[in-house]
């Protein structure tokens, strides 16, 4: 299921309420969005990517909900609003170049809109795995 988008009140450009100590602190890329890494909050799996402007993580940090600022459709919207899958925020984190989130939650059903538990399920690439004893010698 597709997920609604919640009124629109400002956009990537228009103002916002965020706490402008925290809003000083991020680095957004040139459209205005930080982008936010979801994960269940108890088993560490990442559940998806979303991109949040100011407005976007006002609204997570102060309702208990995630709400996402969709670049395809140039608005707002709260995850599992018409799906049901909603995701309740445990924790909020900025990483330490301000310019990614950790939103760590409680997650109701899938995260992905295909329907499965997390935007990564059965979509992995084949991938030379790297082992901690190997050599640094010729990986360069």
């Amino acid at each position: 299921m597709s997920e609604q988008p919640i009124p629109v009140s400002s956009g990537v450009s228009g103002a916002s309420e965020l706490d402008p100590e925290i809003a000083a602190r991020l680095k957004r890329d040139d459209q205005g969005l930080v982008a936010a890494v979801i994960q269940q909050h108890d088993t560490s799996e990442v559940l998806m990517l979303g991109w949040m402007d100011d407005e976007a993580l006002h609204r997570t940090l102060t309702t208990g909900r995630v709400t996402f600022w969709s670049r395809s459709r140039q608005e707002y919207w709260r995850k599992g609003d018409t799906s049901g899958h909603v995701q309740w925020v445990r924790s909020v984190a900025l990483d330490c170049d301000g310019d990614a989130l950790l939103v760590r939650v409680d997650q109701v059903g899938a995260a992905c809109h295909t329907g499965t538990r997390t935007c990564f399920d059965g979509r992995q690439l084949p991938a030379v795995v790297g082992h901690a004893d190997a050599t640094t010698e010729g990986a360069l």
